[in-house]
């Protein structure tokens, strides 16, 4: 087991208790708030706490993919499992009384107003340009990464060549301190929303080391985070720029297998950024609801389904085989959670050579590779017989639901390729996730889905 990596948390506990009442936070019940911020130690702290509020289970720690994965799946996945809430999320039909969804919306914006903290009170920290620079850009980066999955799970779609005008989510950039004063805000809409994504990746990517320890982001986690961003816009030209940065740039590389980039107590070679979890701190729900009981879960709450398998087209491909069967009730359960102490993956190489192939596709460019070979370079790695010419957009959308199955992506795949779960239109409002009645019930301004 890796060592315990989370330092200071006598001042996490202190600084970073906030309500459970979406943006109404209090970071400061048991300290004086003009003493939370008057020392590069507390700042310092203040960040720290951040990744461990962020790497929870209600947010990244397994509710945000479960949920993304549940709405975008038809015939890939079933929901075994007794909470009602997911099952909301697998039938299409989320009510917004539903209690995960109001832990993912009150986890992001707790992890926000952290990291609004954090930026607001970065002349603080005097040792060192370089250590400044490297806290204001961890927290860009974990603003901005917050504020993607929001605007992707809470606004409508993002439409390539138009204005994006219609509701995101409220941006709220500046640090509370006390809440009992009106925190009342609009929602901003998606192109707003991902102008200042954009923003704050642009800016971490400049302020951020090449390297750091595997617990914290460095220039190549913000600069996965703007391929992303951009691959959603459907910019492919800057997706693909950036995704080509992190691939020849970043050290990274794919495992020499499949399964070695998964379950690992230390982040992988393939490892851009990871939520670190120890059996002291963090959260890995998916485990928990994933794996059998022998693995720490609940025996497969999420079941591996036939039309899944039905997309290889080579049976020796190592993905199609990743499933075991649980001895005890006899459920088809995937191989990338079984164990309940292993760091949670947010962006892997492999990623970034599906971005950048596609984007190459549809460029018609061929920047570090052409897409042919580049896609075949993934399959070699599954030994998965390589694709031949002509290469599609269809095959590279399958590819990547091969390859990043049960990872959190296949809805936002789905929305920005304007496909459909099942017979659900991509913009239909059954995918987007109503915002929470407690959001609802204490902000004037706020409007629902």
């Amino acid at each position: 087991m890796k060592k315990f990596k989370i330092i200071y948390t006598f001042i996490v506990v202190l600084l970073i208790s906030a309500c459970e009442n979406e943006l109404d936070i209090n970071p400061t019940n048991n300290l004086p708030g003009e003493l939370a911020f008057n020392s590069e130690v507390n700042i310092s702290s203040i960040l720290i706490g951040t990744y461990e509020e962020a790497g929870q289970a209600d947010s990244y720690g397994g509710n945000l993919q479960m949920f993304t994965d549940l709405l975008g799946s038809s015939d890939q996945l079933f929901w075994n499992g007794t909470f009602q809430g997911y099952r909301q999320a697998f039938q299409k039909n989320i009510l917004n009384d539903n209690i995960f969804i109001d832990e993912i919306w009150a986890n992001a914006y707790e992890t926000i107003n952290q990291t609004n903290l954090v930026i607001d009170n970065i002349e603080t920290v005097t040792s060192s340009t370089e250590e400044k620079n490297r806290i204001e850009g961890e927290a860009k980066f974990l603003r901005a990464l917050n504020y993607l999955d929001l605007v992707k799970s809470f606004g409508m779609p993002y439409v390539a060549g138009q204005v994006n005008s219609q509701l995101g989510v409220p941006l709220r950039l500046n640090g509370i301190i006390d809440y009992t004063l009106d925190t009342a805000i609009a929602r901003n809409t998606v192109e707003e929303v991902y102008t200042q994504i954009i923003a704050d990746a642009t800016d971490a990517y400049n302020l951020l080391p090449d390297t750091s320890d595997e617990f914290y982001a460095d220039k190549y986690a913000a600069q996965a985070l703007l391929s992303r961003t951009y691959f959603q816009q459907g910019n492919y030209e800057a997706a693909r720029d950036a995704a080509d940065d992190v691939i020849e740039n970043s050290g990274h590389s794919l495992t020499s297998n499949f399964a070695s980039a998964f379950n690992n107590d230390n982040n992988s070679s393939e490892d851009i950024f990871a939520f670190q979890v120890t059996s002291q701190t963090g959260a890995h729900d998916l485990t928990v609801h994933y794996a059998s009981e022998a693995d720490g879960g609940r025996g497969g709450d999420i079941t591996i389904e036939d039309g899944y398998l039905a997309l290889f087209d080579d049976a020796n491909d190592e993905r199609a085989n990743f499933t075991y069967i649980n001895p005890i009730n006899n459920r088809r359960l995937t191989l990338k959670y079984t164990n309940q102490f292993a760091n949670i993956s947010i962006f892997r190489i492999a990623e970034m050579h599906l971005i950048r192939l596609e984007s190459n596709f549809k460029s018609g460019t061929s920047i570090g590779l052409d897409p042919l070979t580049e896609i075949n370079i993934l399959r070699a790695r599954s030994s998965a017989q390589p694709l031949t010419s002509p290469l599609t957009l269809d095959l590279i959308f399958n590819e990547r639901q091969l390859e990043l199955a049960f990872e959190g992506f296949i809805l936002n795949d789905v929305k920005r390729t304007q496909q459909s779960v099942g017979s659900i239109a991509w913009d239909d409002d059954s995918l987007i996730l109503p915002i929470p009645q407690s959001e609802m019930d204490t902000n004037p301004l706020m409007v629902q889905n």
